[in-house]
């Protein structure tokens, strides 16, 4: 027992100071941005966007309806599954999507925001998507876990009742 105990705390050491690393590393590159480098590309984005056309309003309040209502379902394994499945078309078919968009751009936009790579719509389009997608995934292993933390206990109660009448 005192082996196991001692390689887990050892194992626990090794990945902390793996998280320590990867933290030093993440500030250090958040530091040396401070001349421009890092923050450069995102401010560049966010302000080559005009964030007032209605379809981005209407595509940002959609992603948080969505948000919502796969916070708001989490009990409901189902229609979990079905907004899991969704999402992760919506993500599929973006290829497909920026495609079409960027032929008939000019019916909702002001600009051409969507260029042959489908940069544009991964950041707001499938990045939200596949936030949400991970939430429900997540929520979906923690339920997993719970059900299976009662089924053991039932299974524990049944063998310690079939014990008993065995003894008696």
């Amino acid at each position: 027992m005192d082996e196991i105990r001692a390689a887990v705390y050892s194992h626990m050491d090794q990945m902390a100071a793996l998280f320590e690393s990867f933290g030093a590393e993440l500030r250090k590159q958040w530091n040396s941005g401070s001349d421009g480098k890092f923050m450069e590309p995102i401010l560049g984005f966010i302000h080559a966007v005009d964030w007032t056309e209605p379809w981005l309003i209407t595509l940002i309040i959609f992603h948080i309806i969505l948000l919502i209502l796969a916070i708001t379902t989490r009990k409901n394994s189902n229609f979990q599954m079905g907004l899991f499945l969704a999402t992760l078309m919506g993500v599929y078919f973006a290829e497909k999507i920026n495609y079409y968009l960027g032929r008939n751009w000019e019916k909702f936009a002001t600009q051409d925001y969507f260029d042959k790579h489908g940069v544009f719509l991964s950041n707001l389009w499938s990045g939200p998507l596949l936030i949400i997608s991970t939430i429900i995934l997540t929520n979906t292993l923690i339920t997993l876990s719970q059900l299976i933390v009662k089924w053991k206990k039932a299974e524990l109660r049944h063998r310690a009742r079939v014990a008993r009448e065995k003894n008696e």
